[in-house]
């Protein structure tokens, strides 16, 4: 039974960097915003995007410019990218991040007084922007902050600081309802009583996040269940690259309790080696052919490279992250990892005690209190861990709109395309500014020319059935067995190696999980109750790992974060189509479709050479579009 029905002009689900610059921009258009927190406000996965924010802002080496952070892009994603996501990811990100300063954001400065910038992986260039190890943190911060600079506005002009901006937190959005073949709001509950909520609004803006708590290694809080993902499949939006999984090399591994915790890259870019239980270096033996002249094949031209990055090539450490995670992988199944399964990640020897604690705080403070390791004095034990998807909702770079689904819009790590095959860290940080607030203009000129969208009483009554239904089952399955299950399938056979017969294997489980979930039976009631609330979830779950396995079955060949045992090499021809997976309320089905051919002012930029690596003759031989 719907309690509370609410109407709003722009609804936001999701309470990240993405989602508050799109309320922000949606604001500022005249429109009225309601912003759907699952978790609390400030508790967002953007946090843990510690390193920085990529931004060809030229402070620290004059050199870096939009062309080349375009090109890093491109590589890092295996030229599987959004061309034109890439473009404007690349050419706007500095003004986000000045407009982050302007808005009170304290970012660390270069001695110039200039906003300082690190080094990272596939950059090449100091390209992020930082505050310490805790960039995402101070992100989000600010972008609270903007959101009550624009509530205290609107109450010294209209009375009441929540007439054009509200936060509601611990709600879960469960359905996004159309009517007319365009979307007419969401509904969803409160999380502390499983009270009904209806939201009435013309666009509803996704931003909720990634789909690491699919997999049993992670490093994505509760929250990472792959919602916005789910929603807009079930809503008969599409997603492309869902094969395309990031695991962040660097994950922490002991204790059990914190396996999965992130490690920030950071701590590579300010000078940590890899090595592995031998004592040796070993990313040495793990540059791929496309990146040899760009990567130091030898200890003393690594090591420079910190002090003259003008005459050296970089360490391998900062491969982007597929293929560092692929190297630790190797080198943990041929029997040289550590005993907790890892490798060791060092950035003692290079930095003084003093320098680490100023530069690597929160890692410092992790490890001593989280696992009693001192970074100051000895390695860390680090190893792959689920991250990032760089699979998400198919939607138009330029507003960030949902194709297929008047209404819908999606922005930061739910939608697909920017990141094609890989995403370069710190590229997520700006990625969130930069589509934020493509979503929100967007967004904002949907309903000015549209207008309302009035829900009608079939959608509500469907929405609401489905979250009564749990209660009125006669089955005894258990979701958390079954969660328990899916992360199992997953891991093992969804993971970061992959094979033809162990995808095919995971695709059978993963169906007759959807079968058993229809007996899930939730007990007790609606306040408190943490199992109803994983019914959902478990649903939200299932679909992203269908179609991740679908996907990745199709996709014969090895490319950023998609690794078959069973086609190990790239394929120029699969450079040139998305896999797209669609849901038609029983299954998921993956289809390709032809990727956008590069622009020919944007081809010039890449030395025909290397472009041979990735494209096939006729493609060269063209030119770009």
């Amino acid at each position: 039974m719907t309690e509370e029905k609410l109407k709003y002009d722009v609804l936001v689900i999701g309470a990240g960097g993405a989602g508050l610059r799109a309320a922000v921009e949606a604001r500022e258009a005249g429109l009225k915003v309601a912003i759907i927190c699952k978790s609390l406000f400030g508790k967002a996965h953007t946090v843990m995007a510690e390193g920085g924010a990529a931004a060809a802002m030229g402070n620290v080496n004059e050199s870096d410019n939009w062309q080349v952070h375009f090109r890093d892009t491109m590589r890092g994603g295996k030229f599987l990218n959004n061309f034109r996501m890439a473009e404007l990811h690349a050419k706007e990100s500095p003004d986000r991040i000045w407009e982050l300063e302007m808005w009170g954001a304290l970012f660390d400065r270069t001695k110039a007084g200039k906003i300082s910038q690190r080094n990272f992986g596939g950059h090449e260039y100091p390209r992020l922007a930082h505050v310490g190890d805790r960039t995402g943190l101070e992100l989000i911060r600010t972008m609270q902050q903007r959101i009550v600079a624009l509530q205290q506005k609107d109450k010294r002009d209209h009375g009441d600081a929540e007439s054009f901006i509200k936060v509601f937190a611990e709600l879960t959005i469960t359905d996004i309802l159309k009517d007319n073949g365009k979307v007419s709001g969401a509904y969803g509950y409160w999380r502390e009583n499983g009270k009904e909520v209806l939201f009435e609004a013309p666009a509803v803006i996704l931003a909720t996040g990634g789909v690491g708590k699919t997999f049993k290694i992670t490093s994505n809080s509760w929250e990472g269940t792959g919602d916005g993902h789910a929603l807009a499949l079930k809503a008969g939006a599409a997603l492309i690259d869902m094969e395309f999984l990031q695991f962040h090399p660097t994950g922490m591994v002991w204790p059990p309790s914190v396996r999965g915790l992130l490690v920030t890259e950071s701590v590579r870019g300010d000078g940590g080696v890899l090595r592995n239980n031998k004592g040796e270096r070993f990313m040495f033996n793990y540059i791929p052919d496309v990146f040899k002249d760009k990567y130091a094949d030898n200890e003393a031209e690594a090591d420079r490279w910190y002090t003259d990055q003008a005459n050296n090539r970089r360490p391998p450490e900062l491969l982007p992250r597929d293929e560092v995670a692929r190297a630790i992988n190797s080198e943990v199944k041929a029997g040289r990892g550590t005993e907790h399964g890892g490798v060791f990640l060092d950035v003692s020897t290079r930095l003084s005690a003093e320098e680490i604690k100023r530069r690597l705080p929160s890692m410092w403070h992790q490890f001593y209190e989280l696992a009693g390791v001192d970074i100051t004095k000895e390695a860390m034990e680090v190893g792959p861990t689920c991250h990032y998807v760089m699979g998400g909702v198919h939607v138009n770079p330029d507003d960030a709109a949902a194709i297929g689904v008047p209404g819908l819009f999606a922005a930061g790590e739910c939608a697909g395309g920017m990141h094609g095959s890989n995403r370069l860290g710190g590229n997520s940080l700006s990625d969130l500014l930069v589509f934020g607030r493509r979503a929100g203009i967007g967004a904002s000129e949907y309903v000015k020319k549209n207008g309302a969208n009035p829900v009608s009483e079939g959608s509500i009554k469907a929405a609401a059935d489905r979250i009564e239904a749990p209660f009125h089952r006669s089955g005894g399955e258990n979701p958390y067995k079954l969660h328990q299950e899916l992360q199992e399938i997953t891991h093992n056979l969804v993971g970061i190696i992959r094979t033809k017969n162990e995808l095919d294997d995971a695709i059978v489980k993963i169906a007759d999980i959807r079968k058993r979930i229809e007996n899930v039976k939730v007990d007790g009631g609606r306040d408190f109750n943490p199992g109803f609330h994983l019914a959902f979830d478990l649903d939200n779950m299932l679909l992203v790992a269908e179609s991740t396995a679908k996907s990745a079955v199709i996709r014969e060949e090895s490319r950023g974060g998609h690794t078959r045992d069973d086609f190990p090499t790239m394929n120029s021809k699969w450079r040139m189509v998305n896999n797209v997976a669609t849901f038609d309320g029983s299954k998921v089905s993956v289809r390709q479709n032809p990727l956008p051919e590069l622009r020919k002012d944007l081809f010039q930029l890449f030395d025909i050479h290397e472009l041979e690596k990735y494209m096939t003759p006729e493609e060269l031989a063209k030119g770009g579009a």
